[in-house]
């Protein structure tokens, strides 16, 4: 079967759990640039990054973290967070989780968001409406490639709803087997196609590699 993955430098992973048994291709469809933002002080504050990208943009425009609290969503982003030298206060599978847990615990810190600019208003929505201080920074920017594949593939494999807007731009994703890796990918998905669609609940790319090698046989 004839794979396309739409993100690269992942291919150590496939290739540890997929071998040779797919004929599998990688290819980007979004680019981050980060964007220049003048570090402040972060007293007082909880933080939040919703993705590795964010983290990796945090560190480059020169912040610092002192004390702070630092909840994440996802492992990967979890792991950026490490490799920087610090720890985060709580992991969350998506960013849903992640805003009912702050909901609950969270009614007296002031939190800042650092995010890309196609950030989705999930969580501004529910911590607004729970009276929470709540203030999104932008420090990256996603830029949809939109390349037309000219090649046909069996299944698409999509780690992003931007990803999924890139790939849609040009190309469609009827009689595709298609996988996500969270549940945000999964729902842009269901604005282009009614196939079925095979996600990841545990929101990693591990655990979607062992869903393609179940699910794509042959």
């Amino acid at each position: 079967m004839k794979i396309l993955f739409t993100k690269t430098n992942i291919e150590h992973e496939v290739s540890e759990i997929l071998g040779t048994d797919f004929d599998c291709s990688f290819q980007d469809f979004i680019r981050i640039d980060t964007l220049k933002t003048t570090p402040f002080s972060l007293d007082d504050f909880a933080l939040i990054f919703t993705s590795s990208n964010a983290v990796k943009s945090f560190f480059e425009n020169g912040f610092q973290p002192l004390q702070n609290k630092i909840y994440v969503v996802g492992e990967k982003t979890k792991q950026e967070v490490s490799n920087f030298g610090f720890e985060t206060e709580e992991t969350f599978k998506n960013i849903h989780f992640l805003a009912d847990f702050l909901k609950g615990n969270c009614q007296k810190e002031s939190l800042l968001h650092f995010c890309g600019n196609l950030s989705l208003d999930i969580l501004e929505h529910a911590l607004v409406e729970s009276k929470i201080s709540y203030r999104k920074i932008t420090v990256y920017e996603t830029k949809l490639l939109e390349p037309k594949i000219s090649e046909n593939y069996e299944a698409l494999v999509f780690f992003s709803p931007s990803g999924v807007r890139s790939f849609a731009a040009h190309n469609s994703l009827e009689k595709k087997m298609l996988f996500s890796i969270g549940k945000t990918t999964e729902k842009e998905l269901k604005n282009f196609t009614k196939n079925k669609i095979y996600t990841s609940e545990e929101n990693s790319l591990r655990d979607l590699i062992q869903i393609i090698k179940h699910e794509a046989k042959g």
